[in-house]
C-alpha cells in the first residue's frame, strides 16, 4: 500500500473502524459504561477480525483487499504518517496491536531490490509506534513454537546492506503481553542472531555452518558454528553458540557451546537436512565433508609376506 493513499479518508468513515475509534476514545475518556471485559470483546472484534489466520488463533495478516481490514489498514496509515516510508508492505494483527512492515525506495527509479525495510509495532488502541528492526531483503521463514504452551512466532532472515556483500541475520517476533507490543528475539546492536559474516581477516578461512535443531523435547533452537581454519600458523578455532528461550523465565539467551558437549553438535549441525524452515547453511562445505565422511589414508604395510623365511641375499652380498 502506497503512502498516503486516496482512499485512506473515505474507507475510515466507511468501515466499522470509525466504530471501533470512537469506542475507544469514549473509554480513554473514562465515559464508557461498558464492562472492561465487553470492551475487550467489542475491540478485538472490531479492530481485529480472525480471518485467514496463520500462527496462533489470534493472529493474523492483514488482507488490504479485504473491506473488513480497512479499519486497521487506516488506522496503521495514521499511526505512521509522520515517518519516513514508501510503501506499508505487510500488517499483522494479535490482540491489540499490529506487526507492520514498512519499505523506502530512495528515489522512484531506484530498483526494488534496493528497498530498506522497517519492522514496526503500532498500537491499535493510542497509535503509539516502536520501529523493531532494519535492514534489507527481509524474507519469511516458517512459525516456530520455542516452548511448551508458548504461541508459535513468525521468524524471519534479512541482510543488513544491498550495496556490499552483506551479512544475514535470523529473528522472531513476538507479541509482548505485558507492554502490549511486538519486540524482536535476540537482538544485539540492533540485529539478530548472526548467521553469515562476509568479513575473514587476511590469511583465515572462515566457514560458517548454521541450522535450526530441536532439543529433547522436540522445541527449535538456533545454532550456529564459525570455524577459523589459520593453516599451518596455528590451531583452527571453533565457536558453536546456541540461541534458545529460558524455559522458567521464557526469556531469550544466547549460549557458548565447547567442550565435550561440542562433537555431538557440530555432527548434528553438519546433518541437518534443508528444512521446510529454510534455515540450514553450510552443510556442503569441506568441514562437514570431513566431518561426516573422513578421509582414510592408506598406511604403509610393514607386516613381511607368509612366504618370507629370512632367507633372502641382497644383490652383491658374499656368501
Amino acid at each position: 500500500m502506497l503512502k498516503k493513499d486516496a482512499f485512506s479518508v473515505s474507507i475510515l468513515l466507511a468501515t466499522e473502524g470509525f466504530v471501533a475509534l470512537s469506542v475507544i476514545s469514549r473509554v480513554m475518556r473514562g465515559v464508557s459504561p461498558w464492562p472492561v471485559s465487553v470492551f475487550i470483546a467489542a475491540l478485538f472484534t472490531l479492530v481485529s477480525p480472525l480471518r485467514g489466520q496463520q500462527g496462533p488463533d489470534v493472529f493474523h495478516w492483514v488482507d488490504f483487499h479485504s473491506q473488513q481490514d480497512q479499519s486497521v489498514v487506516v488506522w496503521v496509515n495514521r499511526s505512521l504518517d509522520p515517518e519516513k516510508w514508501t510503501a506499508i508492505r505487510e500488517i499483522g494483527v494479535e490482540y491489540d496491536a499490529a506487526l507492520v512492515v514498512t519499505t523506502l525506495r530512495a528515489t522512484p527509479q531506484s530498483p526494488a531490490n534496493a528497498d530498506t525495510f522497517t519492522v514496526w509495532s503500532v498500537s491499535l488502541t493510542t497509535h503509539a509506534i516502536s520501529p523493531i528492526l532494519k535492514g534489507v531483503n527481509l524474507r519469511w521463514l516458517d512459525w516456530m513454537t520455542f516452548l511448551e504452551a508458548a504461541p508459535a512466532e513468525p521468524t524471519a532472515i534479512y541482510d543488513n546492506c544491498t550495496d556490499c556483500t552483506p551479512a544475514t541475520y535470523f529473528t522472531a517476533f513476538h507479541y509482548d503481553t505485558p507492554q502490549h507490543m511486538w519486540t524482536a528475539r535476540w537482538l544485539r546492536g540492533g540485529q539478530g542472531v548472526p548467521l553469515w559474516s562476509p568479513n575473514s581477516a587476511q590469511g583465515v578461512e572462515l566457514t560458517q555452518i548454521d541450522a535450526v535443531l530441536n532439543d529433547l523435547d522436540g522445541h527449535p533452537f538456533i545454532c550456529t558454528w564459525n570455524h577459523f581454519d589459520y593453516g599451518k600458523a596455528k590451531p583452527a578455532d571453533d565457536f558453536i553458540y546456541r540461541f534458545d528461550l529460558d524455559p522458567v523465565t521464557r526469556l531469550e539467551r544466547t549460549a557458548v557451546i565447547s567442550g565435550k558437549d561440542a562433537d555431538p553438535i557440530k555432527l548434528r549441525l553438519c546433518r541437518a537436512p534443508a528444512t521446510a524452515s529454510g534455515l540450514a547453511r553450510g552443510q556442503d562445505s569441506a568441514v562437514c565433508q570431513q566431518l561426516i565422511k573422513p578421509r582414510v589414508e592408506r598406511r604403509p604395510v610393514t607386516t613381511p609376506p607368509a612366504n618370507n623365511h629370512g632367507q633372502s641375499v641382497p644383490p652383491g652380498a658374499h656368501h
